[in-house]
């Protein structure tokens, strides 16, 4: 009696009495290096149990890979981090940017030099060509930056 009580402790204290659900995650196909921008042939499938403390941490579907950035190497057949990936980054540190200002009618336009890299929807810090004043803006999908905001 006391020996199967000993085995159901033990296996109730290492989780193999438990259950878990299987589902389909996307992991990567081949090693895909850092600055790589992922494609959908770069993707396969696997299937598995995800506990339950690490669900949040890993990429659970294709759609959110495809066209982001690999930020560290991702190698193959292994579940793909969140904290792996980023958004292509549209404006590189030493550019040439459009700086914009628009509210109402008011439109203005000048050129600054991007002190930080940074992809769609990032706020970076430009420097104004013209004043040589420090600004901060959001890239925008055109590659200008928007200030002003707020």
């Amino acid at each position: 009696m006391t020996l199967s009580r000993c085995l159901l402790a033990a296996l109730l204290a290492t989780g193999a009495g438990v259950a878990q659900a299987q589902e389909s995650f996307p992991v990567a196909r081949v090693t895909i290096y850092p600055g790589d921008a992922i494609t959908e042939q770069m993707l396969d499938a696997r299937v598995g149990a995800v506990a339950p403390e690490s669900q949040g941490f890993y990429m659970r579907t294709r759609e959110g890979l495809v066209g982001k950035v690999a930020r560290r190497t991702l190698l193959p057949g292994q579940p793909i981090p969140v904290i792996a990936i980023d958004n292509p980054r549209l404006v590189a540190v030493g550019a040439q940017v459009k700086i914009v200002y628009a509210e109402g009618g008011l439109h203005i336009v000048a050129y600054g030099i991007a002190q930080q890299a940074g992809g769609v929807g990032d706020v970076i810090r430009i420097r104004n060509q013209d004043s040589g004043l420090f600004l901060s803006g959001r890239v925008q999908s055109d590659g200008s930056v928007r200030v002003g905001e707020g």
